[in-house]
């Protein structure tokens, strides 16, 4: 569902309020999402942090235990924010109440360059365990918030309820995922507010509304 989008990241810290283990996984974190953490280096990594590779490797002891490290902190992030996800957000979004909570709570997830979104990507993509679980997760709680909106009326009852929750939920998703190609070509920065609520607004409306007209409307 539309609200399923209040989805978190890094925040945006100053590099002297976290501890070199956490700046460490960040530069990890935004090198493994642009370039593949096959492709990047503990070396690489260091330099990004401003940290010698003897404390890369005195935090996480190998490239494996830091790309552990970050997968998990992905994950959590994601964890953290499905817990807090409220049946009232998500009952107002799809009845046509205000996207703009949504639009904020999805802004401050990912604020401008965070790396998570293209991150969670590779993961998706290359069938890794980790983006295996945050899909599972997010799906689970899809596929909740729907049968607890058919429940008291607000949905439609579906013959396939896991298909209908895959399809809201893989709606969002791509929304997260190909931010940066919407923007192309729709000129909506779903990075920001402004952006968000446009694309908000429209989701709920195909959502409450339909998106096609029935065709006794067409023939009248």
């Amino acid at each position: 569902m539309i609200s399923m989008l209040n989805m978190c990241s890094d925040r945006q810290v100053p590099p002297g309020d976290l501890t070199a283990r956490a700046t460490i996984r960040n530069a990890a974190l935004r090198l493994f999402a642009e370039s593949g953490p096959e492709a990047v280096t503990v070396r690489e990594v260091a330099a990004a942090a401003a940290v010698s590779p003897a404390l890369v490797m005195h935090h996480f002891s190998s490239k494996a235990g830091l790309r552990a490290a970050v997968d998990e902190h992905v994950a959590h992030s994601f964890d953290a924010v499905l817990d807090n996800l409220t049946e009232d957000g998500i009952e107002d979004a799809l009845t046509g109440g205000d996207s703009t909570s949504l639009a904020e709570a999805f802004v401050a997830g990912f604020p401008p360059g965070s790396p998570v979104p293209d991150y969670l990507r590779r993961l998706l993509l290359t069938n890794d365990p980790t983006g295996d679980r945050v899909f599972a997760r997010w799906f689970a709680v899809s596929e909740r918030v729907l049968t607890d909106l058919e429940a008291a009326g607000i949905a439609r009852p579906s013959q396939n309820r896991k298909v209908r929750a895959a399809f809201l939920f893989v709606n969002d998703l791509a929304a997260i995922l190909l931010a940066r190609h919407i923007g192309q070509v729709c000129g909506v920065d779903l990075h920001t507010s402004e952006g968000m609520t446009r694309w908000a607004a429209e989701a709920v409306d195909v959502y409450s509304q339909g998106a096609f007209r029935a065709k006794e409307e067409d023939e009248t």
